[in-house]
């Protein structure tokens, strides 16, 4: 039922049921009925219609109005957080980019000049924060909750099939992990770690299909992320430009955590086991 009928049923209905009424009851009940009785029954008619029928369709109205807002409010929402992934994009993104360009740069010519300096470090830093800012654009581009919070909230698992989807990687998923016991911020940083996985193995596994695997609730979870790459040597120092394992080291300390790597040629599979914070 559409508004405007809705609207157009509520001015006619009344008017014609009491119309009919009044007809009716001139025509064959004044025998039977006192002109003072049939003036009382017109408005309690009327007040029998107003509570059966209007009330019923003003409450739908009401109801449309409020998803009129909603969608309003959402809409609004999309735009200003679109604004603010394109600024982040426009600005923020691009002035790291030109930084990383600057430190390769300097590096270079450092290594021309005979000197010695360990840029790593701010390599690190930078790419970091680079990292940071392309997970706030990407979040900020997920359509933000229209309904309740935690009902609406974009799942786990697809944010697992988008962030496959975004590196071109066949993904093979198995989710048994009740991830609407989890706060905020431990989901935050269990998907934070799970993308660090899938970007590494995409980049540096030489891989095109991850297996992602969980299991648990906000007690007591585990979580593999694995991938039949070319493996590395445990323990070794990270290469170059080469620090995402160690970022998700930090994050699962900082959450109390734990996590474990193997690798061999043909295989990795990193695992966080933990509760939710």
């Amino acid at each position: 039922m559409s508004y405007k009928f809705t609207k157009w049923m509520i001015l006619i209905v009344p008017t014609m049921i009491i119309g009919l009424w009044e007809y009716v009851r001139h025509q064959f009940l004044m025998p039977y009925l006192s002109m003072e009785l049939g003036n009382v029954l017109t408005p309690i008619i009327l007040f029998i219609i107003s509570v059966t029928l209007l009330y019923r369709w003003f409450s739908y109205l009401e109801k449309l109005q409020e998803e009129l807002q909603r969608e309003r409010s959402l809409k609004a929402k999309l735009e200003q957080r679109e604004l603010l992934a394109r600024e982040l994009h426009d600005g923020i993104a691009q002035s790291l980019f030109l930084l990383s360009v600057k430190v390769d740069r300097a590096e270079r010519q450092q290594a021309e000049a005979g000197q010695d300096y360990d840029w790593n470090e701010l390599r690190r830093t930078i790419q970091e924060v680079n990292r940071y800012v392309r997970e706030a654009i990407s979040d900020l581009r997920v359509p933000p909750d229209s309904r309740n919070s935690r009902e609406q909230e974009v799942s786990i698992p697809a944010q697992i099939r988008q962030m496959a989807a975004e590196r071109q990687m066949k993904l093979e998923l198995d989710w048994k992990l009740k991830e609407e016991a989890l706060s905020p911020k431990a989901r935050m940083e269990l998907l934070s770690c799970i993308r660090e996985a899938i970007v590494n193995a995409g980049k540096h596994a030489e891989v095109q299909k991850v297996y992602v695997w969980g299991s648990g609730d906000a007690r007591r979870f585990s979580v593999r992320v694995t991938d039949k790459g070319v493996g590395f040597q445990a323990g070794r120092a990270p290469e170059k430009g080469r620090y995402g394992l160690r970022i998700i080291q930090e994050r699962a300390e900082s959450m109390g955590w734990r996590l474990t790597v193997s690798s061999r040629p043909g295989k990795t599979t990193l695992e966080i086991e933990g509760g939710g914070a």
